[in-house]
C-alpha cells in the first residue's frame, strides 16, 4: 500500500470509530450506582459463603484426620 492509501485508510478508520462511538448509549449515573452496589453486595455475600464453606470443610477434615 502506498502512504496516501495508508493515510486515507487510517483516516477512514478513525471516522468509523468515532461514528460507532457516538452510537453508544451510556447509562445514567443512578443506573451505574445501583448496578455497582449490586455487584459489591453479591461479591461480599459470595465471599462470606466461601469463607464459611472453607471453615466448615477444614473443621470436618481436622476431625476426620485427628
Amino acid at each position: 500500500m502506498s502512504e496516501s492509501n495508508n493515510k486515507m485508510s487510517l483516516s477512514s478508520y478513525w471516522k468509523g470509530l468515532k461514528a460507532e462511538f457516538n452510537k453508544i448509549i451510556w447509562p445514567d449515573k443512578e443506573s451505574v450506582v445501583k448496578q455497582t452496589a449490586t455487584v459489591v453486595i453479591i461479591t461480599v455475600i459470595l465471599a462470606l459463603i466461601i469463607v464459611l464453606l472453607d471453615a466448615g470443610i477444614q473443621t470436618a477434615l481436622d476431625k476426620i484426620i485427628a
